[in-house]
Order: structure tokens, then C-alpha cells, then sequence
């Protein structure tokens, strides 16, 4: 029953992240396209519409394989519901969890985008550095990413990677744990 209530819960903050990166876009579609940029930090940061979308993965890469970049997202967004039913429900995993419905969120949002468009809505600039045009949902994927690797390098010690690990094994009936 904890297991159902927190998958529950996480699907909500899903969804409301989804709704963020999704009204985020929508915003950028409504004053950014054909405008000129906002600088946020001048030289730094801006909010630029990228024309055409982007229909590749990160840095524009694979561009234009709409229906592999669809499957993929539904195979990690579907890959990380069975990891949020699989963890353990105690507090040593809750920022796990909340970074892995991150991802999920971002997988989604930009799933989204490609499913209605055929491409991804990207307005944020990081000028100083000349960085790809991204957005809200990217935000979410990239950073959640980092901070998995470096929870799972550096956060855990043994014991709980091994618990973790364990959970995912298949024992009969223990999904409704």
C-alpha cells in the first residue's frame, strides 16, 4: 500500500513538472518566436526561440529520427516507473526517487514535443559558453542524470547499493510490498 501511495505521489509531481516544462514552452512560443531575445544576464544568459525546433537529441545530434526518439523516451520513462515500484520506501532513497521522476518528467515533456510538433521547443541560451539552445524539461534530464551518477558513486555506501540492487531482483509477489 506505501509503495502504491508513493508511486501515486510521484506521478503527480510528474505530471506537474510535465506541466511546467510544457506551459514554459508554451511562453516561448507566445514571445519569444520571431521576437527578439530576453538577456537575462547580459552575456550570459538569454532566452532565445531556437527557429524550427529541434529535432535531434541533445546538441541536435541524430536529427530527425522523431519515431526512435519517441521509443526511447517511453522506454526510460517506462524503465524508471518499474524503478520507482521497485525502491524501497524509506527516506535513504527519497532523493533518488524525486530525481529519477525528474528524469522521467523531462523524457516526457520533450516526448511530448516531439509527438504534437515533430520537434522540441528550446529557449534558454547560455551565451557565455555558446551552449546548444535547451529547455526546462533538458534541465531536468541533465542535472537529475549528474546527481544520480554522483548519489550512486559517492552517496551510498555498500550496504544500501546492495539493498537497492536486491530490490530489483524478482521475488514473487513483492511488488505490492
Amino acid at each position: 500500500m506505501l509503495k502504491t501511495k508513493r508511486l501515486i505521489t510521484d506521478i503527480i509531481i510528474m505530471a506537474l513538472l510535465v506541466a511546467l516544462d510544457q506551459v514554459s514552452k508554451l511562453w516561448a512560443v507566445r514571445n519569444l518566436k520571431d521576437g527578439t531575445p530576453i538577456i537575462l544576464i547580459k552575456g550570459v544568459l538569454q532566452l532565445y526561440y531556437l527557429p524550427n525546433g529541434n529535432t535531434g537529441a541533445a546538441f541536435g545530434i541524430l536529427s530527425g529520427h522523431r519515431i526512435l526518439f519517441l521509443c526511447i523516451a517511453l522506454l526510460v520513462v517506462a524503465v524508471i516507473f518499474y524503478a520507482l515500484l521497485r525502491i524501497p520506501c524509506t527516506s535513504k532513497y527519497t532523493f533518488l526517487r524525486i530525481l529519477l521522476v525528474f528524469i522521467a518528467a523531462g523524457g516526457a515533456g520533450n516526448m511530448i514535443d516531439r509527438f504534437r510538433l515533430g520537434y522540441v521547443i528550446d529557449f534558454i541560451y547560455f551565451y557565455l559558453i555558446n551552449f546548444p539552445i535547451f529547455n526546462v524539461a533538458d534541465c531536468y534530464v541533465s542535472v537529475s542524470t549528474i546527481l544520480v551518477a554522483l548519489i550512486i558513486l559517492f552517496g551510498y555506501k555498500e550496504n544500501e547499493l546492495k539493498e537497492l540492487e536486491a530490490a530489483f531482483k524478482l521475488k514473487k509477489g513483492n511488488l505490492d510490498e
